[in-house]
């Protein structure tokens, strides 16, 4: 089976507009700039904390990713996730995605999340004792957790059955990205 990754993006901010390559300042000031001016947006829905748990959430999947044998070439991840999601094509007030195929991908820089990443960690969603929660997967882990469970968007695609709602892929490499950097 071909595998693609997916990025989805605002048109008009453009793809891989990573709000972690910023200061706490300058993203705080684009989550509230986002909310006056796309306030229909996933994103503008962010509460002031977002910033702070993510880079908390960032450095744990870090962590996570290089005690399994990943090679992150970044301090922090772009983000994808596995196959098509309706529910995420619709964050954005002129959304649009990327469709990459995962074998550019060198497996070495990127891991996976069943679900969001801040939902995964989070301590309120660990207590429902879901095997997959706290954890970080490889590409072949990955793989075996999918036929297991399949894929998110596919048996919770309105979120009625819990916060999953796509496999979230940390990206830390820019190799097969960089075309779309510029």
């Amino acid at each position: 089976m071909a595998i693609y990754l997916y990025h989805y993006y605002d048109q008009e901010i453009g793809p891989f507009k990573n709000l972690s390559a910023l200061s706490d300042d300058e993203a705080k000031q684009i989550l509230l700039d986002m909310r006056e001016t796309k306030p229909y947006s996933q994103p503008a829905q962010r509460d002031v904390l977002y910033m702070m748990r993510r880079r908390q959430y960032e450095k744990i999947a870090y962590d996570k990713f290089v005690e399994i044998g990943g090679k992150p070439q970044r301090t922090y991840p772009q983000y994808m996730v596995v196959e098509y999601c309706k529910w995420m094509s619709e964050w954005y007030q002129n959304s649009a995605f990327i469709k990459i195929p995962i074998e550019k991908f060198n497996k070495d820089t990127i891991s996976f999340t069943y679900g969001d990443m801040p939902l995964n960690f989070s301590p309120l969603e660990e207590s429902d004792n879901k095997p997959y929660r706290g954890k970080v997967y490889n590409y072949e882990q990955i793989l075996k957790v999918i036929e297991e469970y399949g894929l998110p968007q596919e048996w919770n695609p309105n979120g009625e059955l819990g916060p999953e709602r796509y496999i979230e892929v940390q990206v830390w490499s820019d190799d097969a990205i960089a075309e779309y950097l510029k």
